[in-house]
């Protein structure tokens, strides 16, 4: 028992970033494409897996090793035009996307109780925005990965409904393509979704917070002596936040082609 609470300890921003991935707006998008083309987009789940894991992987390990985010690694080693057109790009789509998921938040929370998706809106906002300033980010962590166990419902609705699982691998391992402008805007939609730029900004933030809440670490670049435990680490992080990620997409589209798709 105590291992399997030392190994749940080591989970932390690779997960946390992978559950961020699934946020409302992505789960939309996962639900459209399975509404709309049934089991034919499943394989863009799986093909996204290894982009993932490569790409987050990057990102914490230079978090992890120069003890900054990737903002501030640019800024280091670019221009001062290209920091600020990178970040000025983050921003857009950061507000952007969390608009769309509090907005998503909101008109759920309707659909539950009634009233105005506005109102509820602004107070999941102001809710987050608190939580985020007031608690210490150990315990801040401690609920989020809590708070990761709820998109486990999308994995207990596939165990639930009729899955044809033949077809299911059949689609998955070789996918028919059609070539039309609605096929591939969705699958454009995946992708984009699935690999969001805010998850690498966040994930190597998340590993100097990391370093940050604990007074005798250190920027692995100034104390490599633990570096072969941290990268470990990070890779198990990495590899099972991304994968925990892809199963839940996963399950939404096979849910939603279950059950809405009519072709």
């Amino acid at each position: 028992m105590k291992r399997m609470r030392d190994w749940a300890r080591q989970l932390g921003p690779g997960l946390i970033t992978g559950a961020a991935d699934d946020d409302p707006s992505g789960i939309a998008t996962y639900s459209q494409a399975g509404a709309q083309f049934g089991f034919h987009t499943l394989w863009a789940i799986v093909f996204t897996y290894p982009l993932m894991v490569g790409i987050q992987l990057v990102s914490a390990r230079i978090g992890r090793v120069t003890g900054h985010g990737l903002a501030s690694n640019i800024g280091r080693h670019f221009p001062r035009p290209v920091l600020y057109g990178v970040v000025a790009l983050l921003v857009i789509a950061n507000t952007i996307n969390i608009a769309a998921d509090i907005a998503a938040m909101g008109d759920a929370v309707q659909l539950l109780i009634g009233g105005p998706p506005q109102i509820y809106s602004v107070a999941i906002g102001v809710v987050c925005l608190l939580l985020q300033v007031f608690l210490p980010y150990q315990r801040y962590v401690r609920y989020l990965k809590w708070l990761t166990l709820a998109l486990l419902s999308y994995v207990v609705l596939v165990l639930t409904i009729h899955i044809p699982w033949r077809e299911v691998a059949t689609r998955t391992v070789s996918p028919h393509f059609a070539l039309t402008t609605e096929y591939l805007t969705v699958v454009v939609a995946v992708f984009g979704t699935t690999i969001s730029p805010y998850l690498f900004f966040w994930q190597a933030s998340q590993e100097v917070e990391e370093l940050n809440a604990d007074p005798a670490a250190g920027a692995l670049a100034h104390a490599p002596e633990g570096a072969a435990d941290h990268l470990r680490r990070i890779k198990v992080d990495t590899y099972l936040g991304m994968a925990f990620s892809n199963i839940v997409a996963f399950c939404i589209i096979l849910g939603t082609a279950a059950t809405l798709n009519v072709a």
